[in-house]
């Protein structure tokens, strides 16, 4: 497979970004100020990423560089779902550690049951691959838990006022919010194979791989990020419903907030 691409295919294969801009820019839709930043940023990051790998991978302490680089996406993954849910006692710890638990689960299946060689680069590449589908759907799941407990916080007090258990009484929030958060990673595993073709298996192919090699790596790390996804949104969605009530059974003041509730209902 070659590997030796020019910088100008690599700009060529921004053709269809410039149709895009430039459709934006005839209809006034809005959109080039934020596909050109979008664009930039991923080639300055991706840019950056490249010559970390080159660097760091060379170093005589590779290993050390890989595990320091997992820990800081996890910790940027935390604050990017804080950002989401600021009011919230706790969020920042709580979604640190929901995507922490993830990665440290996957990797220990992949490189434990050595599917893959644990190697610096496969190290932070896996955990990319996990982090860059987990955080999407926690985002989603914490965004939605907010929106429902501010738009159902009525029901909610009728239910606890009738004497409902905390858990009967945000139940349904939770069931809608998991059923949601989840669902887009659910549909792209049902089509896997026959929309899409995965990317770890199609690097795989391309480096010359056996297809069945490739595509039972990749079924692993298929099923991983589904539980990781799915694991992450739950314990999230179930510890927001936990700190939504008091240990009264009245609705949390950052509830109550986000429905534009008075402090104190009586």
């Amino acid at each position: 497979m070659r590997t030796d691409i020019e910088l100008w295919q690599a700009a060529a294969s921004l053709v269809l970004v410039a149709i895009v801009v430039a459709l934006s820019i005839w209809r006034g839709l809005g959109l080039e100020r934020s596909i050109l930043w979008a664009t930039f940023r991923a080639t300055a990051q991706l840019l950056g990423v490249g010559a970390l790998f080159t660097i760091i991978f060379e170093s005589s302490i590779a290993r050390w560089w890989s595990t320091l680089w997992v820990l800081v996406m996890v910790v940027i993954a935390g604050w990017v779902v804080t950002r989401r849910a600021a009011p919230v006692p706790g969020l920042n710890w709580l979604g640190v550690s929901a995507i922490a638990a993830t990665v440290t689960v996957v990797l220990a299946v992949v490189f434990g049951l050595q599917v893959l060689d644990a190697d610096p680069v496969t190290v932070v590449v896996i955990a990319g691959i996990t982090i860059g589908n987990t955080m999407p759907s926690v985002v989603q799941a914490v965004d939605r838990t907010l929106s429902a407990l501010a738009e159902q916080a009525p029901r909610i007090e009728a239910m606890l006022a009738l004497g409902f258990a905390g858990r009967e009484a945000t139940k349904q929030v939770g069931r809608d919010v998991a059923r949601l958060a989840l669902l887009p990673q659910i549909e792209r595993t049902k089509v896997v194979g026959l929309i899409a073709l995965p990317g770890a298996m199609t690097g795989l192919l391309l480096a010359g791989v056996d297809p069945v090699d490739a595509v039972l790596i990749q079924l692993v790390v298929m099923f991983l990020v589904l539980g990781s996804v799915a694991l992450a949104v739950t314990v999230v969605t179930l510890a927001l419903l936990g700190a939504a009530l008091t240990a009264d059974l009245r609705l949390a003041d950052w509830v109550q907030a986000a429905a534009r509730l008075p402090a104190d209902r009586g």
